[in-house]
């Protein structure tokens, strides 16, 4: 089962609500009331990215606009070659004479061969593509919310040399919940083997 993807809504740099989008939006447009703008900040934990979002008329409107952060391509029809019930696609792949002689003579055929292909491949990629998608959904964050805050641009390349003890160190007299908030998304950067 997938988990559906979390937001962090600041204020200033008080972080004031954590969890789906619908959840925050709702919780954003009740506390603003009848106002329509807010300075209030909501990122995508996974990208970093800001969502600027649309908080007029009423709880329903509000909550239709979601479909426009949350529209899913994999919920398309499909049609033509393939197994779409069993999420198989067909796509084209464009390979030189000799690489398909060698995909035919593999055990189990050109498509398994691919898929075993791509999976050991996606094995000994994940470590380094989550660190640089931490990386720059930390970069994303502080961007917006600590460009101004001391420490700045020495965290950034601590982030990027992946120093933890310098990241920390110069994040140490930021507010709380960003410093919090900055630190908790940058941890695989830190943790995992590249």
């Amino acid at each position: 089962m997938e988990t559906p993807n979390t937001y962090t809504a600041f204020e200033g740099h008080e972080l004031i609500f954590r969890g789906p989008l619908s959840e925050i939006v709702l919780k954003i447009k009740r506390r603003l009331g009848k106002a329509e703008n807010s300075s209030i900040l909501i990122f995508s934990d996974d990208t970093g990215k800001t969502m600027d979002f649309n908080f007029r008329g009423n709880e329903q409107e509000v909550l239709k606009r979601i479909d426009i952060y949350v529209s899913d391509d994999a919920s398309k029809d499909v049609t033509g070659p393939g197994r779409p019930k069993l999420g198989v696609i067909s796509r084209e792949v464009s390979l030189l004479p000799r690489h398909w002689e060698w995909l035919a003579n593999q055990s189990g055929g050109a498509s398994a061969t691919l898929r075993k292909l791509v999976e050991d491949a996606k094995k000994k990629s994940v470590s380094s593509s989550l660190i640089k998608q931490a990386q720059e959904r930390t970069y994303k964050f502080m961007s917006v919310m600590t460009g101004n805050l001391e420490g700045y641009e020495d965290a950034l390349r601590a982030l990027y040399k992946r120093d933890k003890k310098t990241f920390l160190n110069q994040i140490k007299n930021w507010p709380s919940d960003v410093k919090k908030y900055a630190a908790d998304i940058a941890k695989p950067v830190f943790e995992l083997e590249n």
